[in-house]
């Protein structure tokens, strides 16, 4: 099975880029993820590079040891990065004391044609097939859940004042939530994926994310086109903003960008929702589960 990826990030309007993104591949195996940090003062990247050097490593443990990626194993991997970062909380000093982070990780097994995703917070991921979006993850929001309650509606969510006010991110001591797709996910030739900030999706559309998927000829070509309309109709300071891309070549006519090459990574700075993923709630130590409001 052949993948072609690209990723991006900008730092936006903001004085600091807070976000973090990693990949890794094997022969087999393929993963990515999008971690946006928040906390300001130095602590927002801090929890999102923690975020991606933490699952990455737990990732590659899964390589190691042969075993296929499920979502109830990239929630763990996010877990872990949770754990990690409320450690980093009590001896960074105050400066990382209110560090979190959201994130989503994707995996694709190239053998058994299948994905999996996990996230917390409110970066999503997007698969897309046959010029329909086949899934969209549930934001851990507040705005989400005044959408699935009908209160406004989901494109009022994008600009509503308390879009920035999350029920669940990494780097929580209690009641943490993850939510994952159960098993795995069969994919089919010219699947596309898109994982992104909440400063990516503000201002892109779903319809916006569809029409510049087909006419792109790449993953890199969509992502840049896509980055366009965000500076084409952000506001003045707006958010950090990033994302990944990965397309599914067609087996028959081998029809992709470039192949995602073996053994690497890099770290850089009918739809299907929240029904069909199954939530992890994990406690932690200590707790304080106030909703966590970015900066």
């Amino acid at each position: 099975m052949q993948l072609a990826f690209a990723s991006l990030t900008d730092q936006g309007g903001r004085q600091r880029n807070e976000d973090s993104l990693g990949d890794w591949s094997s022969e087999r195996l393929f993963y990515c993820v999008v971690a946006d940090g928040a906390g300001g003062h130095g602590g927002g990247d801090t929890a999102s590079a923690i975020v991606v050097d933490t699952v990455l490593a737990d990732l590659r443990y899964l390589t190691l040891a042969e075993l296929p990626p499920t979502g109830e194993r990239l929630a763990s991997a996010l877990a872990h990065a949770n754990d990690n970062i409320v450690e980093e909380q009590s001896h960074g000093g105050p400066a990382l004391r209110d560090m979190r982070s959201t994130a989503t990780l994707l995996a694709i097994d190239r053998e058994r044609r299948t994905a999996a995703w996990a996230h917390c917070g409110d970066t999503r991921l997007y698969c897309f097939r046959a010029g329909k979006i086949v899934v969209q993850t549930r934001d851990h929001s507040m705005v989400q859940d005044m959408v699935d309650a009908r209160l406004i509606t989901a494109e009022a969510a994008r600009h509503h004042p308390r879009r920035n006010v999350l029920f669940s991110a990494l780097g929580t001591l209690e009641g943490l939530s993850i939510a994952a797709q159960p098993g795995t996910f069969g994919l089919c030739g010219r699947d596309a994926f898109l994982i992104c900030t909440d400063g990516f999706w503000e201002y892109v559309e779903e319809a916006t994310m569809l029409a510049a998927l087909a006419q792109s000829g790449s993953p890199r070509a969509w992502l840049e086109a896509l980055a366009a309309h965000v500076r084409a109709h952000a506001r003045a300071g707006n958010d950090n903003f990033s994302a990944s891309a990965v397309w599914v070549g067609d087996d028959e006519d081998g029809k992709a960008a470039r192949d995602v090459p073996a053994a690497q990574a890099t770290n850089r700075q009918e739809i299907r929702t929240a029904d069909d993923e199954a939530t992890v709630m994990r406690p932690v130590r200590g707790a304080d589960n106030k909703p966590s409001n970015r900066s």
